[in-house]
């Protein structure tokens, strides 16, 4: 079973301005992700950053809108030490710190691929492909790779 990791801009990206053809074709890819996991076809690996993060998101009804649509199935990842240490290696090759914690709370938990929608976490990933523990990807673009599989 594919194990994955959504970075909170990919769990925001539904609730985006819909108007844009990218940002439409990602929140889809998103929610097909979703379905994915709540068929059991995908296991979700989550996180208290991800948590962390939605916590802390302004608009009130926003927060609740993803709280409600990470599904409820999921293995949960904790940031220990470990984690903590490899997220500050991340950083100093350039990746921000909470994107560095996400990225090592997803190494840690040994997923496959490791989703965001956000293009300058993409181009470092490619930067740094040999560095990363991680296969990270655009949702969109996944799920176009999985179709032609």
């Amino acid at each position: 079973m594919t194990k994955i990791y959504l970075d909170v801009c990919c769990w925001n990206r539904p609730f985006d301005d819909q108007t844009q053809t990218r940002v439409h074709l990602e929140a889809e890819a998103v929610l097909a992700v979703v379905s994915e996991i709540e068929r059991g076809d995908c296991q979700l690996l989550h996180s208290e950053v991800v948590d962390l993060e939605i916590a802390n998101t302004p608009a009130l009804e926003l927060r609740q809108r993803l709280q409600v649509l990470i599904p409820r199935q999921h293995r949960y990842v904790r940031c220990e030490q470990k984690v903590s240490a490899r997220a500050l290696a991340l950083e100093q090759r350039g990746f921000a710190g909470i994107d560095a914690l996400h990225l090592a709370c997803a190494e840690a938990a040994g997923v496959d691929v490791f989703l965001t929608t956000d293009d300058r976490l993409l181009r470092l990933a490619v930067r740094h492909a040999d560095f990363l523990r991680v296969r990270v990807a655009n949702p969109l673009a996944w799920l176009q790779d999985r179709l032609t599989d």
